[in-house]
């Protein structure tokens, strides 16, 4: 049986910063995956977890000064390849790191990735995928056990294994995001990683020396005192997918279960930090 999304293709004017608020929120309300166009953007949803005036309450769609229309029409899972490779580009991090997709050209860099998205978040396009992989371009990882909380496409994971990191597990709540996470995986020759499917609870006895955590503010919020629970000592945490003004909160949140902020990168708004403890 194939997996059904509707496809919500949102005009927006200005384009900034109504854009990245409509994505915050619509994360929030269950949308797994976002495609920024010249006019606004495409959301993806899965028509199960779709609901009646599940758009009614947003921030975004309701400010004075933003104009948003959509339409929606239904999209097989399989149709997304071609929706994304129209969007697609390669991108660059740092001058050391590349994601692209199967059919672009590698080019001589330290870490080359090729990811295929298919449904799931997390190419490098997004300010805190990007910002992320910044981070991990930056610290050492070389013999250091690593969770990707959230792994979305598992690039996370996967340039944290090419920097030297082992053991390396990723979770993510979403099956689909797993059955993606898997393939990258293999398609980058980092099979050791290994991929659940879960949440926060699945943490239970576990440790990290390190901890990456791209998702939102909220679940962020929530499971802080897990992530500072399973860190060991001398351990980093990465947390990312939260604006700028919700750093205050993050940080004190951290601070309460012994993690002290040490650094922060910034782009178009979106934050992400580094604490450790």
């Amino acid at each position: 049986m194939a997996i059904v999304y509707l496809e919500y293709n949102f005009k927006i004017k200005p384009l900034q910063p109504a854009t990245d608020i409509l994505i915050a929120e619509l994360g929030d309300a269950g949308f797994e995956s976002f495609v920024e166009t010249d006019e606004g953007l495409l959301a993806y949803i899965l028509k199960e977890e779709w609901k009646e005036g599940l758009l009614d309450d947003l921030f975004a769609m309701q400010h004075p000064d933003f104009e948003i229309t959509w339409t929606n029409t239904e999209i097989e899972q399989q149709n997304w390849n071609a929706e994304w490779e129209k969007n697609f580009h390669p991108i660059q991090v740092g001058g050391r790191c590349m994601v692209r997709a199967p059919f672009h050209d590698p080019i001589h860099v330290e870490y080359d990735i090729v990811i295929e998205p298919k449904m799931s978040f997390g190419t490098g396009h997004h300010e805190t995928t990007h910002m992320m992989l910044q981070h991990i371009l930056d610290h050492k990882f070389e013999g250091k056990s690593v969770l990707d909380m959230g792994c979305g496409t598992g690039v996370l994971a996967i340039l944290a294994m090419k920097k030297g990191a082992t053991p390396v597990e990723a979770i993510d709540i979403d099956e689909w995001c797993v059955i993606n996470s898997l393939e990258n995986i293999e398609r980058n020759d980092c099979a050791s990683i290994q991929v659940e499917q879960g949440t926060s609870e699945l943490l239970v006895g576990r440790k990290y020396d390190i901890i990456l955590a791209n998702i939102n503010r909220n679940i962020l919020l929530d499971d802080i005192p897990v992530y500072a629970n399973c860190l060991n000592e001398g351990g980093a945490l990465f947390l990312s997918g939260f604006y700028l003004q919700d750093l205050d909160a993050i940080s004190l949140k951290c601070a309460t279960h012994g993690l002290e902020f040490e650094k922060k990168l910034e782009k178009n708004n979106w934050v992400s930090a580094k604490y450790v403890n």
